[in-house]
């Protein structure tokens, strides 16, 4: 009698580590089909994101949770393994990111180019400069409003370089505004604020019926604009999930999402916001 009054005692048990081994199963198995990625504010505000990531989940079963801040930000995340992946556009930066090992694998996905927009009434005449360094100089000269993100992304880094070309060190001059926000919400405070800014093609295009900024200079090849996606190095960092990253990355450079890549925009702007280049190396396109 002892030993089946024990019975029931014992199927609890193993009934309630069967139910605690379920449980961390899923869990488990929850976190490995889920990644995050940590990309620039440029590719979410132009909208491709909103294509790509559902057809990703739907081919892959995998979750993607995003997190939209500048490039600079991104690969600081990636550097302390608090993402999966990076979708990046900082030329500079991501050397150094790869070459201190933060991460496994860098492939070219794609590329636009940066735009000098304004106001119409073009206060400081930039519209007929041949050069982005032309123009610079002469904002700096007209001491017109000229709005930064200021938020160590790609596109902050790259008009640090531009100023730098131009031999302008605009600092905390007046009319030198630090916004510190993305993209999209910088184009807003200069078109209500009627200054300038650098922006990537694709964000402006996905904006401009919202805006009355306008584009005044564009196609100086110093404003090419490059986009990455790195894999997060696991082997620093093993909470990182490298299955799906691997698998995020093998997606961004397949040719059926690099057409979709290359006809994003065509229909509802006229023209593709960004230009596929899977395959192709920094040096195929000048960089």
């Amino acid at each position: 009698m002892k030993k089946f009054r024990l019975f029931p005692r014992l199927v609890a048990l193993i009934s309630t580590l069967t139910i605690l081994s379920c449980g961390l199963s899923v869990s488990a198995l929850a976190a490995s089909k889920s990644i995050i990625l940590a990309t620039t504010t440029s590719i979410p505000d132009s909208g491709l994101l909103d294509v790509l990531i559902p057809l990703f989940e739907k081919e892959t079963g995998y979750i993607v949770r995003t997190i939209n801040v500048g490039s600079g930000q991104a690969m600081v995340l990636g550097q302390r393994g608090e993402v999966d992946a990076l979708l990046v556009h900082s030329p500079v930066a991501q050397k150094k990111f790869m070459a201190e090992g933060s991460g496994s694998s860098s492939r070219l996905v794609m590329h636009n180019d940066f735009i000098l927009v304004g106001p119409t009434v073009d206060p400081a005449r930039v519209g007929g400069s041949k050069t982005i360094a032309e123009a610079f100089r002469k904002i700096a000269a007209a001491k017109a409003l000229f709005l930064s993100r200021h938020d160590n992304s790609g596109t902050h880094a790259k008009e640090n370089e531009l100023w730098k070309a131009a031999g302008v060190n605009p600092g905390n001059r007046k009319w030198y505004m630090k916004t510190g926000l993305g993209m999209g919400q910088t184009l807003f405070v200069a078109d209500e604020k009627k200054g300038y800014t650098l922006t990537d093609r694709g964000t402006y295009l996905a904006l401009e019926k919202k805006l009355a900024l306008v584009t005044l200079l564009e196609g100086d090849p110093k404003l090419l604009n490059v986009y990455h996606v790195i894999e997060v190095n696991a082997a620093r960092w093993p909470k990182v999930n490298a299955a799906g990253a691997r698998a995020f990355a093998d997606f961004m450079v397949s040719p059926a999402t690099q057409k979709r890549i290359g006809s994003y925009g065509v229909e509802k702007f006229g023209a593709p916001l960004f230009i596929p280049d899977a395959g192709k190396k920094p040096e195929d396109l000048g960089t």
